[in-house]
């Protein structure tokens, strides 16, 4: 792997991410732009990455570094990659080792740019991330947050703990970047539903595979809009996030980002009722022992209404279902009857006897057909079953 880094002051944040590689057992040369050295020095990535840098191509001359190391290459990650280096790229300049390390790459490449705001959004940087974009290079957009200095806005690096999670989902299936101008709104978490201003009922989704599935498909190039409902986790890299409480802010903001989805995926854990009336102080203990009553209504069945109401022809429509089986029916007996209910195009089935999935990184599942197939997912990690489910939708689109 070639790590390049160039000059931002987000550099610092390069050395997480270079060691969350080497951990991973990856080989790892670093290519620092001159720049870069300017914030971090050379020691740094030579003590981290257990190899010697360069930023000129007459450096080690004997090598031919400016060839070799694009060609041995199996995945090249610029970050934190300055407009400068995106321009640089687009524009095919080989004007330093990093540049001809682009230019000589034939595996797949992940920019992770960061910059000003007002730099990002300029039509010159648009411009080019849509040149290198649409010669099937991978441009994470910029999280929003923090820049240097007071200012805010959208530019910050992403996590560098989700640059590498992104990095790995673009090895698994080889830089293909099927999903390349589609948009993929997905839905994760559990909402709650408020009894008073401390209390609520709730359930025990994580949020983790849905977040697997955003990350799995803003790795093969869709643009993402990830709706998390109470969930703790990181945002992935290049997915816009929103945030929301409760069923209806989940029904909206779903239905807000189907409009110009392709796939909508609701991975997300809805709350099926909620109480009729909410208390504006906290619920008290009653002296006798007694309990209160609580009414509840039942909510709007989300996938049903995005399934039977598609905004976009040809949109596919992926629900999830999380069954312990009855007197009435197995738990694939029940998950085909919601299938055929809800009208969507996948149903991926979840047996959560015991509270099995629920907050593990690992999951099995079966992902039923609209068409009346069937497949089956062994147990393994939701990053796995999130590339399965993923295939599925590319199949369909």
């Amino acid at each position: 792997m070639v790590l390049g880094v160039t000059g931002g002051i987000a550099v610092y944040k390069a050395a997480e991410l270079l060691r969350r590689f080497t951990e991973g057992g990856y080989d790892v040369t670093v290519v620092p732009t001159a720049s870069a050295l300017e914030f971090v020095g050379a020691p740094t990535w030579e003590a981290l990455s257990g190899k010697s840098v360069a930023t000129e191509v007459f450096e080690n001359i004997t090598e031919v570094p400016h060839v070799r190391l694009g060609q041995e290459a199996d995945l090249v990650v610029v970050a934190p990659a300055t407009a400068n280096t995106l321009a640089r790229a687009a524009h095919g300049l080989a004007d330093d080792l990093l540049t001809n390390t682009l230019l000589t790459a034939r595996c797949p490449v992940v920019f992770a740019p960061a910059m000003h705001t007002e730099m990002w959004e300029h039509a010159a940087t648009q411009d080019n991330v849509a040149t290198l974009r649409r010669r099937g290079a991978i441009v994470i957009d910029p999280a929003e947050g923090r820049l240097t200095g007071k200012d805010t806005g959208k530019g910050r690096l992403p996590d560098p703990v989700e640059i590498f999670e992104l990095c790995q989902a673009v090895l698994v299936r080889g830089g293909v970047t099927d999903l390349a101008g589609r948009h993929v709104a997905v839905s994760a978490g559990g909402t709650r539903e408020y009894l008073d201003p401390v209390r609520f009922l709730g359930n025990r989704s994580s949020g983790l595979q849905g977040y697997a599935i955003a990350r799995a498909a803003a790795a093969r190039g869709a643009e993402v809009t990830l709706v998390a409902a109470n969930v703790t986790l990181p945002d992935p890299a290049g997915v816009k996030v929103l945030r929301v409480e409760t069923t209806a802010e989940l029904h909206d903001a779903m239905l807000a980002a189907a409009t110009s989805a392709d796939a909508v995926v609701m991975a997300a854990a809805p709350a099926d009722f909620r109480p009729t009336s909410v208390s504006d102080a906290k619920i008290k203990k009653a002296v006798d022992g007694s309990a209160p009553t609580i009414e509840l209504a039942q909510n709007a069945d989300i996938l049903a209404e995005l399934s039977q109401h598609r905004s976009r022809s040809g949109q596919v429509v992926v629900g999830f279902a999380a069954e312990t089986g009855d007197a009435t029916g197995s738990v694939l007996d029940l998950a085909r009857a919601k299938l055929a209910r809800k009208g969507c195009d996948l149903l991926v089935v979840n047996d959560v006897s015991g509270g099995a999935v629920f907050g593990s990184t690992d999951n099995e599942a079966v992902i039923l057909g609209a068409d009346g197939s069937t497949t089956e997912v062994p147990h393994g990690s939701k990053n796995v079953l999130a590339q399965v489910i993923v295939d599925h939708i590319v199949g369909r689109l």
